[in-house]
């Protein structure tokens, strides 16, 4: 990361920065003040990883607001015209859509080691469980998403090319099991969802910090 990307982030955690947002538009996964609106940083940085607004641990893209992530955030269709003004009798309520989206984050025996990108057998598993026989309910796949993860150890710079080795490492998997990626992101240590003692031996900081060594995989589409 860049120097001027680093301060960004310092300056965030300093109280600089805040964003107004409508409170229908607001969501968990993005850090909101006191009033509710969503926390931003001064550079906008790269709209994969930051984008002025500051991320929760349990950020994922597919969470993404246009607010914050319009690169990444579903984009509104256009409005059709409306049609001309004429008597007609009230429409039967529209049957609900059966999706077939669900997401899974790798954890616990099946996290990556440290400063490896290699699947373990227990993620294998996982992934063919809860990810390829569940995909094979759905109709079709509209979006295969997966973001891969380090812990904080390391330059963000490292990591940020580790994250990404690491959720090309779950795509790889899940295309040779007939699942190709929509698209693979790379979140570097940017969202841990555990902090540890710095105090703690190197090993067993490496250990604590495991749960941060994640992928992230999100599947959105219609059900069969």
């Amino acid at each position: 990361m860049s120097k001027n990307k680093i301060c960004a982030t310092l300056a965030v955690l300093l109280g600089c920065g805040i964003a107004s947002a409508d409170a229908q538009t607001i969501k968990d996964a993005y850090v909101q003040d006191s009033r509710g609106e969503i926390v931003r940083s001064a550079d906008a940085g790269d709209p994969k990883i930051s984008n002025l607004c500051w991320r929760s641990g349990y950020w994922t893209p597919a969470q993404s607001i246009a607010a914050c992530d319009p690169d990444i955030a579903p984009k509104p269709q256009a409005a059709a015209p409306a049609p001309a003004a004429i008597s007609m009798p009230a429409p039967l309520a529209a049957a609900p859509r059966n999706i077939c989206d669900f997401s899974l984050t790798l954890a616990n025996d099946e996290t990556f080691d440290f400063n490896k990108s290699v699947l373990k057998p227990a993620a294998r598993a996982r992934l063919d469980s809860e990810v390829v026989a569940r995909a094979a309910g759905c109709a079709k796949i509209d979006l295969l998403l997966i973001t891969g993860h380090t812990d904080r150890i390391g330059s963000q710079q490292y990591n940020q090319k580790l994250s990404e080795k690491r959720g090309q490492a779950v795509a790889d998997y899940l295309k040779s099991k007939g699942l190709p990626a929509s698209e693979v992101l790379g979140a570097g240590k940017t969202l841990p969802i555990k902090s540890c003692d710095d105090k703690l031996p190197r090993r067993e900081l490496e250990a604590c910090l495991a749960p941060n060594r994640r992928v992230v995989i999100e599947v959105r589409g219609p059900a069969r």
